[in-house]
């Protein structure tokens, strides 16, 4: 399906209230983007996810931003299974908010006041690769028996025990030479059960630009190719690929990580919203952990090729989606589903530092060889933390226990990918947490480095 033949009918503008006034009732746009959110996510959830729909309303409709929290659970959900598009209606005078399904992109929020089209024909379901052997499918992906399977199998187990080390843990994957050596899931989930990644995508992020990098089409120390800034008054057009990685951009941020509601849930679109903010500061010189940072990266390495669905079949990734807005821009800042497996074969990747060993033909350089160098070395202004950032990634390398070259994927609700070369090992943490009830990574990480290097 082109989601550029869509026909967009209408918009409508809403204002948010003042800061400091008080809100007494939700307003027009709040529901309008609490509307977007439910549809989006049970879209996701039923067709990226492979989810049920009381799984999506127990897991992924709770624990929200709080300006959203109480309209989600009062606004109706219409599901066309053969069509796979979600409606949620949240006004007397304005349509539904609609997400379509697609099988390359997975789900798409549509803009406010979007009324629907009939598409030509249900959308084709996506295959799978599930027979070919591990990393590429699943055949052959477990270790069956080992002393470390052992060893890390009750520390596993733990995760899913809030006292030991918080959070809401849905899955736990470690990897050691390329194998798992333990997996564990909660009740309702499955190795084929897709989450969204949340943060997670900006690793996801980094990774295509990588790849983009290695097929020669991006260069991190030149200025972003970003067609709005080009003017000659317009200092921006001196950020670079890397400031953007490195969320060293310059530019201002509304909010602590720069949440894009209106790209999130609203309908719109990277180029109607990430281009337009101001400089506020001369590029590489603070850190400021900004979605908009991200966004704009993957915005100008797509001046060449680059197709996410392809970089992920190359890798065995078949169950993973990075979703796009109505103008095919993906949001590789938060917008990506995918398993836990799926993520150990990410990781397996970056173990192999960027060469794919498990080609149908031949093994297969992705990504330079000095891109896990790159990405896993903080350059630049570092955030006032218990960890630093990389390039994409953050670095746990400050850790007590945990060895200085680990470093990691971070995402909301508790998406961890951990990846330590020199003991050769991948962990991933899947969750629902909220603010309250964190996982904590790093103690669990150095439990398992406690036994992985033993």
């Amino acid at each position: 399906m082109n989601i550029r033949k869509l026909l967009v009918i209408g918009s409508l503008l809403f204002s948010a209230p003042l800061a400091g006034q008080a809100k007494e009732a939700p307003t027009d746009y709040d529901r309008a983007l609490a509307a977007g959110y439910k549809a989006q996510f049970i879209c996701s959830g039923l067709w990226n996810g492979g989810k049920s729909l009381a799984d999506i309303e127990a897991d992924e409709l709770t624990g929200i931003y709080d300006h959203i929290a109480k309209i989600v659970p009062t606004l109706t959900a219409s599901i066309d299974q053969e069509t796979r598009q979600v409606q949620v209606r949240y006004s007397d005078v304005m349509p539904p908010r609609i997400a379509i399904w697609n099988p390359m992109t997975g789900c798409t929020g549509m803009p406010i006041g979007f009324a629907g089209i009939e598409l030509e024909e249900p959308p084709q379901l996506r295959s799978f690769s599930d027979d070919l052997p591990w990393p590429m499918g699943d055949k052959g992906a477990v270790f069956k028996t080992s002393n470390l399977s052992k060893k890390i199998r009750p520390i596993a187990s733990a995760a899913f025990d809030p006292s030991k080390y918080g959070g809401k843990t849905s899955a736990v994957i470690v990897i050691k030479d390329d194998k798992i050596v333990t997996e564990r899931y909660k009740n309702g989930h499955d190795r084929h059960t897709a989450q969204r990644t949340w943060s997670v995508a900006k690793s996801i992020a980094g990774t295509l630009i990588g790849h983009s990098v290695h097929q020669g089409f991006s260069n991190v120390d030149a200025p972003a190719k970003i067609v709005e800034w080009q003017s000659v008054f317009d200092q921006r057009r001196t950020i670079t690929l890397d400031h953007l990685m490195r969320m060293s951009s310059g530019l201002i941020s509304d909010t602590a990580g720069n949440r894009t509601d209106p790209i999130y849930m609203g309908g719109a679109t990277v180029t109607q919203r990430a281009v337009n903010w101001p400089l506020l500061y001369p590029p590489g010189s603070r850190f400021r952990y900004a979605n908009n940072d991200t966004l704009l990266a993957v915005y100008a390495a797509r001046s060449g090729p680059f197709e996410p669905y392809d970089f992920f079949q190359k890798i065995g990734m078949t169950r993973t989606y990075a979703e796009t807005d109505w103008q095919e821009h993906p949001i590789l800042s938060s917008q990506v589903w995918t398993t836990a497996r799926d993520l150990g074969r990410l990781g397996i990747l970056y173990l192999n530092n960027g060469l794919w060993p498990y080609g149908a033909d031949r093994p297969e350089r992705l990504l330079p060889e000095s891109w896990r160098k790159y990405v896993s070395t903080a350059s630049g202004p570092q955030p006032d933390r218990e960890f630093g950032y990389g390039a994409t990634f953050w670095l746990m390398n400050k850790s007590d226990g945990i060895p200085a070259d680990t470093f990691a994927a971070f995402g909301n609700r508790g998406q961890y990918l951990v990846i330590i070369p020199s003991l050769d090992t991948v962990i991933v943490r899947r969750g629902y947490d909220t603010r309250s009830n964190r996982f904590d990574i790093a103690t669990f990480t150095r439990d398992i480095v406690k036994v992985s290097g033993s």
